[in-house]
C-alpha cells in the first residue's frame, strides 16, 4: 500500500480541495489528511479559524478520496510524518510553512510532490472567505 500524506487548514472546504485531494490519490491507494490544529493556524495566520479543528476534520470526513484522517501536533509539527510514514507528501501549490526542515523530517525513500492549482483566482480560501 502506498500512503500519500498533504497538509492543510481546510477552514473552508471547496473544490480547490476537492482537486487537491483526487490529485493526491493519484500518487498512491491511501490519502491521508493531516489538519492544522487551531492554535497553529492561529499561529501563522495570525487569526484563528473560522471553524474549530474538530468541525474541519469532521467535514472531510465527507470526501471519498480520504482514507484517513489525523489532527497535526502543536509541539511538533513534523512528528504525524515519523508515524504515519508516508510514501509520498503532497504539498498544495501555495503551500509554504513548515516545508525549509520537510526533507529532514521525512522517511528516506519518501518523495515530495508539488500538486497543481484549480483555479486559484475563484477557490483560494482568504478570497472565500472575503466573499462571505
Amino acid at each position: 500500500m502506498k500512503k500519500v500524506m498533504v497538509f492543510g487548514t481546510f477552514d473552508i472546504l471547496h473544490k480547490g480541495h476537492l482537486h487537491m485531494f483526487r490529485q493526491a490519490k493519484e500518487y498512491g491507494d491511501y490519502l491521508v489528511v493531516v489538519v492544522a490544529r487551531d492554535l497553529t493556524v492561529a499561529e501563522i495566520k495570525k487569526r484563528p479559524p473560522l471553524n474549530s479543528e474538530e468541525t474541519r476534520a469532521e467535514k472531510l470526513k465527507e470526501v471519498e478520496e480520504i482514507d484517513k484522517i489525523c489532527l497535526g501536533y502543536i509541539d511538533n509539527k513534523y512528528k504525524i510524518i515519523k508515524e504515519v510514514n508516508p510514501d509520498v507528501i503532497a504539498l498544495g501549490y501555495d503551500q509554504k510553512v513548515f516545508i525549509g526542515n520537510l526533507t529532514d523530517a521525512t522517511p528516506e525513500n519518501c518523495q515530495i510532490v508539488k500538486l497543481q492549482p484549480y483555479m486559484p483566482e475563484i477557490y483560494k480560501s482568504s478570497k472565500l472567505k472575503q466573499n462571505a
